[in-house]
């Protein structure tokens, strides 16, 4: 079976995004109401600013008691998110989030057009079993070359 990618993977083909001026309780709402964990902040030219997820909505305001109604998105979001072009495989996808402890993966093509966000979720488990032996083996190999 040929290995898929991550555009191909997306349970989403539609971009979930708000501006910057959003406030966070906007955001938790156009999350809900799309049925995903995470939101894009794209600014009026359709540039990617960051990203919002469910787990940023826990640490960084529930956690904190910050109102939601009156922080904007700006002041939470992971600014300039680690994101790959639509063409890569998933495996290697679930890869880099194991490494860089993430869950969301922006999709974007070489000419800045945003496709979309690919999840943790969106991988079958062989996908993320091959990702987590290749996380395994990087970190023998590191700890061989000290």
């Amino acid at each position: 079976m040929p290995e898929r990618t991550v555009f191909q993977s997306m349970a989403q083909r539609h971009v979930v995004n708000v501006g910057p001026s959003a406030t966070i309780y906007d955001a938790a709402c156009v999350m809900t109401r799309a049925n995903c964990g995470s939101v894009l902040v794209i600014d009026t030219t359709n540039t990617l600013l960051g990203i919002v997820t469910e787990r940023d909505l826990m640490t960084r305001v529930i956690a904190k008691k910050v109102d939601p109604a009156k922080v904007q998105v700006s002041d939470i979001m992971t600014r300039n998110p680690r994101c790959v072009p639509p063409e890569t495989k998933v495996a290697d996808a679930v890869l880099i989030m194991i490494e860089g402890g993430f869950r969301h993966l922006p999709i974007v093509t070489a000419e800045s057009k945003i496709m979309g966000v690919f999840s943790v979720r969106d991988a079958m488990p062989r996908e993320v079993n091959a990702a987590v032996s290749m996380a395994e083996f990087n970190e023998q190999v590191n700890d061989a070359l000290g």
